[in-house]
């Protein structure tokens, strides 16, 4: 399985980002603790990991601790040591996504794009909400039709305010 990880961290001088290399970690505490190697002093670190064009996990750890990850499909672990690596010790699902967009259609009124009837999110959605990006607007963004992963990344660092410094890492 192929896959990017990127790590991005909101230190005293504002948002970076560099790939992370995350093979072969033996579980999520190891990969949560390359993250901390990014920047140890970082006040937010948010991990990217985008598989296969498919699968979407978002790990975030604040001032190091607190250690959150997001899934956009449960699938994942089943498909990949990959997914059950990032993925495997979650059990609380996200919020349905039909759900999300249908309180989504109810808080602003305009038509959703039809969602993924096959994807199950799981994990902690509210994980960006303080730093702008709703729980229901990232399960939205991951269900629109078409969206890849690298999308639904890129989406999240517009709304959070590090789209340029991904775009350069992406460009590097």
């Amino acid at each position: 399985m192929s896959y990017v990880a990127a790590a991005v961290v909101r230190g005293k001088d504002g948002w970076a980002a560099s790939e992370l290399d995350i093979s072969g970690a033996a579980d999520v505490e190891e990969v949560a603790d390359r993250l901390r190697d990014v920047d140890p002093y970082a006040d937010v670190s948010l991990l990217f990991v985008e598989a296969d064009d498919t699968y979407l996990v978002i790990m975030r750890l604040d001032q190091g601790e607190n250690l959150r990850v997001f899934g956009s499909d449960s699938a994942f672990a089943q498909e990949s040591r990959l997914g059950m690596l990032l993925l495997g010790d979650i059990e609380i699902p996200a919020l349905e996504i039909e759900d999300a967009i249908a309180e989504a259609v109810a808080d602003d009124g305009e038509e959703q794009p039809a969602a993924d009837p096959e994807a199950d999110p799981v994990g902690d959605a509210d994980l960006l909400t303080d730093l702008g990006m709703s729980a229901h607007r990232l399960l939205t963004t991951c269900a629109r039709e078409g969206m890849l992963p690298a999308d639904v990344t890129a989406e999240v660092a517009q709304a959070i305010g590090f789209g340029d410094e991904l775009e350069e890492l992406r460009e590097a």
